[in-house]
């Protein structure tokens, strides 16, 4: 008996760019077909960065429609974004304000007095998120110190993904694995944490009801699709951050081995998955934090400046050409060009922020602190490609002494793990195996998450074994280990222990 493939639609909005895809799946592979790609640039007004949230969802529109021109029949649909930012819907349900960019310099200035109230630590142990000022509670805490129209007129709270949902739907929730990113949500209790809201003076009424990865939110409202001229469909939560999406498509090649992952975007997000949060001094002086994945699984991750380096690099370049350089002409420049002459630091707090001329503050970097200064496109590629993977060496080293267990295997995924030259790094530095692919490990996570809503899959196991049927995956063998034991001594010496 021939089984008819089903459809399914989803879309995956990254902080540079996003897409919509179809993945048609016949009940043991699946294959993906973008049908719709388009960049996210956020909008600088009145000293203010904000995400365009109506040119992206106007772009929602339009995969959807693109999806549906080709593919008639579509069982369901379901959407993940970045994990930071959020809106607010007032008492007649309008969106309220443009949400505000996480890179947007203001809450990294009140993150300070809000330390006064709860310190650090103390909120790494009510909530065991990653506590930086990126995250959610502290814009909403600036919010309130600025008695910001928004604040104060905000009915309910939704989080990007779910500003999106609640657009298509109607239906007001905020998704679990996002919600675990906000520095408001006690991992360990499984519930907002009333102490963070109490000691801030926070109004908790305004956060709607939880759903978790793979229920259904809703259908398409009948007004949307009069407009688009479509028929309604489902629309199923995911896990609407994409870390844990994509973490959920890891197509496991041997569970037997204690493997770690890195998703491979505009931020580099190492971990591994655990039963319970861990919550310790350890963890928090290291970096590492704690957030919901699928199933009920923990992801013990860390967030480190990733391929933002190299994307803010090539803008420039390309301000200053004629034609565009490619990423390949980029990788293929980096390969000619000599290896350890210079490195960063890449989670320095200068290599994080919007620079307007990311070379020369490289340039700068490596001349305060003495080294040999990186001039050609080649050479400064190649000295971040390699700072990111000494970053991640000391990164892995770290996970390894919390967790008390040597890794065996690293699963690279997202669109930096297209770059062969930055993957073998990787496995150089650690000195450990590496396997990379699929590159788009998120959609395959938030498909997953369909397949258990619409009754084909129970659980994520079952989802895993599927994607290691469809997926390509590469291999990369550690080389020259001792060369980079040698030259990671003198990176400690000159970028962490003397920084």
């Amino acid at each position: 008996m021939i089984r008819i493939s089903k459809n399914y639609l989803i879309f995956d909005f990254g902080a540079s760019n996003g897409r919509s895809a179809i993945a048609r799946y016949d009940g043991n592979t699946f294959d993906m077909e973008v049908t719709h790609r388009f960049e996210n640039r956020p909008v600088h007004a009145l000293g203010t960065l904000y995400w365009d949230i109506l040119r992206l969802y106007s772009e929602l529109n339009i995969g959807i429609q693109h999806s549906l021109m080709k593919y008639k029949n579509i069982t369901s649909m379901g959407l993940n974004t970045w994990g930071a930012d959020f809106g607010f819907i007032n008492s007649n349900g309008k969106l309220i304000s443009n949400p505000v960019h996480y890179r947007d310099e203001k809450r990294k200035v009140d993150a300070n007095s809000l330390y006064k109230i709860i310190s650090r630590k103390e909120l790494f142990e009510l909530t065991g998120a990653a506590i930086i000022p990126v995250f959610d509670l502290f814009h909403l805490y600036s919010l309130k110190l600025q008695n910001a129209t928004e604040f104060v007129n905000g009915n309910k709270f939704l989080t990007i993904p779910d500003i999106f949902n609640y657009f298509l739907t109607g239906k007001i929730y905020n998704e679990y694995t996002r919600m675990t990113t906000t520095v408001m949500y006690n991992q360990k209790e499984n519930k907002l944490e009333d102490r963070i809201f109490d000691r801030l003076g926070l109004p908790k009424n305004i956060f709607p009801e939880i759903i978790m990865p793979g229920e259904k939110i809703g259908n398409i409202s009948k007004n949307i699709c009069s407009e688009l001229g479509i028929e309604t469909m489902p629309v199923i939560a995911p896990a609407t951050h994409d870390t844990p999406s994509a973490v959920a498509g890891i197509p496991v090649v041997s569970k037997n081995k204690n493997w770690a992952f890195i998703s491979m975007g505009t931020w580099f997000i190492i971990g591994q998955e655990t039963k319970n949060p861990i919550i310790n001094d350890q963890a928090l002086n290291a970096g590492f934090s704690n957030e919901g994945g699928v199933g009920g699984i923990n992801l013990f991750d860390k967030n480190t400046t990733g391929l933002w380096i190299i994307q803010q690099c090539r803008e420039k370049w390309n301000n200053d050409r004629v034609s565009p350089i490619s990423w390949n002409e980029i990788a293929n420049l980096s390969l000619d060009a000599k290896p350890f002459k210079s490195f960063i630091n890449v989670d320095d707090t200068i290599f994080s922020i919007h620079q307007a001329d990311m070379p020369e503050t490289i340039r700068k970097y490596c001349k305060e602190k003495g080294q040999n200064i990186p001039e050609s496109i080649g050479e400064i590629s190649r000295c971040i490609y390699e700072s990111l993977a000494m970053r991640l060496k000391y990164d892995f080293n770290n996970l390894e002494k919390i967790t008390g267990k040597k890794i065996e295997l690293i699963h690279l995924m997202g669109g930096g793990a297209r770059n062969e030259l930055q993957c073998q790094l990787i496995a150089d530095a650690t000195g450990v195996p590496v396997m990379a692919g699929p590159y788009e490990a998120t959609s395959v996570g938030n498909l997953l998450m369909q397949l258990k809503a619409s009754g084909e899959i129970r659980n994520l196991d079952e989802g895993r074994k599927i994607s290691l049927n469809s997926s390509v995956v590469s291999s990369y063998e550690p080389k020259d280990v001792d060369r980079w034991d040698e030259e990671y001594s003198k990176y400690l010496k000159k970028h962490i222990i003397g920084s």
